[in-house]
């Protein structure tokens, strides 16, 4: 009786914790799901007691607001402009962002993972995903709360006064001949360096997928490097032409 128990017991201890290792989808989902929508909502009240509504002046067509700033949701467009032209910030950009979101279920063939929370088998894209996601909100978060009048930079413990007198950096241009070179070895090295080094998420994607794939990841990584370049370098454009400048 003792060793049909233990052989019972032997029996049903991979099963538990293959069940513990990708759970189903009911109840975790929905359990985590809710806990997540009672810590955001807690997290909103707080903030709304603690800090008053940012309401600005009665509205005149005498005087434009300073700074004159987007709904939130679109603030983070209006802080890529800084650092882009407008055609590239408010319509490629936003255009790229779409129609690879739009591509993902195109691209991603990895059929594990589906309908379970598995982070070990979609590392790349979850990271990547990830990242994305918290570049945009660190766009939103810097020009919601750190851009002032005549959208000057200030810490979060400087007084936003348009008296005060900020330096005026000249910013310049590199010059075009170099940028291509260089933007030739970033591109070049975005679709060599995953086949040299065998990466798993680069031999499970065709010709057409993986050039999509990295394409898209070699434009979103761009920007943060442009971000560097304007505020450390005080670089403003790379490429510059009669017809468009990036």
């Amino acid at each position: 009786m003792a060793e049909e128990t233990t052989a019972v017991q032997t029996k049903t201890a991979p099963q538990k914790k293959k069940k513990e290792k990708n759970p189903h989808v009911w109840p975790e989902l929905p359990f985590k799901e809710l806990m997540c929508a009672v810590l955001v909502m807690i997290v909103l009240i707080v903030w709304a007691l603690w800090l008053d509504a940012p309401l600005g002046e009665i509205a005149t067509p005498s005087r434009t607001e300073n700074p004159a700033k987007a709904p939130w949701y679109f603030i983070g467009l209006q802080e890529i402009l800084v650092y882009f032209d407008p055609w590239y910030s408010g319509v490629i950009m936003p255009s790229i962002i779409m129609v690879g979101l739009m591509a993902i279920p195109y691209l991603d063939t990895n059929p594990k993972g589906v309908g379970e929370y598995n982070f070990s088998s979609r590392k790349f894209a979850v990271i990547n995903f990830l990242i994305g996601y918290f570049m945009w909100m660190f766009a939103i978060v810097v020009g919601q709360f750190m851009r002032g009048p005549s959208w000057l930079f200030f810490w979060p413990w400087e007084v936003w006064d348009d008296t005060v007198h900020h330096e005026e950096v000249l910013l310049t241009n590199i010059d075009n001949n170099l940028s291509l070179i260089c933007l030739g070895i970033y591109f070049a090295l975005g679709f060599l360096l995953p086949k040299l080094f065998r990466m798993k998420w680069a031999k499970n994607l065709d010709f057409m997928r993986y050039s999509i794939v990295v394409t898209l990841m070699l434009l979103m990584y761009m920007v943060p490097v442009k971000v560097v370049l304007r505020q450390i370098f005080h670089v403003r454009y790379l490429i510059t032409t009669p017809w468009f400048n990036i």
